[in-house]
């Protein structure tokens, strides 16, 4: 659905992105991440056209952004961090006014713009001045302007900026369910909600890509440590004393006591021991029995700042 290969742009002397390439599939909701400056905002403009690439390819739907830029735009819709609203047009007038410059059938324009309405639940403030509109229903506006012209791609930066958590969660709930109908491209500083929300995730530093994987398998492939939660009945002193004599165990925390003496620990070990079969007989041993245990991968979050801060030490 997208193909980025190469794509590298200068300004002047300054590297925005260098050497970037990877594909996002049809249906796919992919997570772009990166810290200010990275690079995010600059591959996102030039797959919607907005700047011309120095080197590099991108393809939409097999359309070069290059040599056919209208067939391109045609199939994106786009919502900038800052959504290009005119705050003295009321919300319907808008929508028609954004139907116009992106030559929607006028057939099926009033009911192309009643349905996307209905979708981003913005139809009851309709015919109110944009200006008069709260951050998050602005935000939804500006989603709603992406998806006319029933494109198949939508790339959005930032689309929960300013929003309160309930606005959050709903503005979540939204891309989701567009991720059924659209391939999305989703800029976001709030890593718990690409976590939430996307398949697959594209780390960019520097102007470079960083890593590209699953948030499963980045957790996997960046953890040096295995790190399990593990809840034992048995006084909680001598659970932990027991714990930190597996072989493996590295650091040992007790956590909440969910009833009297039973009690849930974090436990981290070394990344190549798998220290359940030794838990499990250490504690039967003793007669400590294991109420639950789970695995525990690395956050996204940690994954992030690992990622950042090794490509900064290995570019001293």
């Amino acid at each position: 659905m997208i193909e980025i290969q190469n794509l590298t742009k200068y300004y002047g002397n300054i590297v925005g992105v260098k050497n970037v390439s990877f594909t996002v599939e049809k249906g796919e909701i992919l997570g772009f991440l990166g810290p200010n400056g990275a690079g995010k905002s600059t591959t996102m403009n030039i797959i919607t056209g907005y700047l011309p690439s120095t080197e590099g390819t991108v393809k939409v739907c097999g359309y070069d952004i290059l040599e056919e830029p209208t067939e391109v735009k045609k199939r994106i819709g786009y919502l900038p961090e800052h959504p290009p609203l005119y705050l003295d047009m009321t919300v319907i007038d808008y929508l028609g006014f954004v139907s116009e410059l992106k030559k929607v059938d006028r057939k099926t324009r009033r009911s192309q713009i009643n349905d996307i309405m209905e979708l981003v639940g913005i139809t009851h403030v309709k015919n109110r001045l944009i200006k008069n509109l709260s951050k998050g229903y602005k935000q939804r506006v500006g989603l709603a302007q992406s998806l006319i012209g029933k494109p198949e791609v939508l790339i959005l930066d930032e689309p929960t900026i300013g929003l309160d958590p309930k606005q959050i969660i709903e503005i979540r709930k939204l891309i989701k369910a567009l991720g059924k109908e659209h391939t999305i491209i989703l800029s976001s500083h709030i890593l718990s909600e690409v976590s939430a929300i996307c398949e697959r995730v594209v780390i960019i530093h520097k102007g470079e890509i960083a890593a590209v994987d699953t948030p499963e398998n980045l957790s996997k492939n960046f953890g040096k440590i295995s790190k399990m939660s593990v809840t034992i009945a048995g006084p909680r002193n001598s659970v932990l004393g027991h714990i930190k004599e597996v072989y493996g165990v590295k650091y040992v925390e007790a956590q909440s006591e969910k009833e009297p003496d039973v009690v849930t620990y974090i436990v981290e070990s070394d990344k190549d021991i798998d220290i359940r079969r030794q838990l499990f007989f250490a504690m039967a041993k003793v007669g400590y029995p294991i109420i639950e245990l789970k695995s525990l991968g690395m956050t996204l979050e940690e994954i992030f700042l690992q990622v950042v801060t090794e490509e900064g030490k290995e570019a001293n």
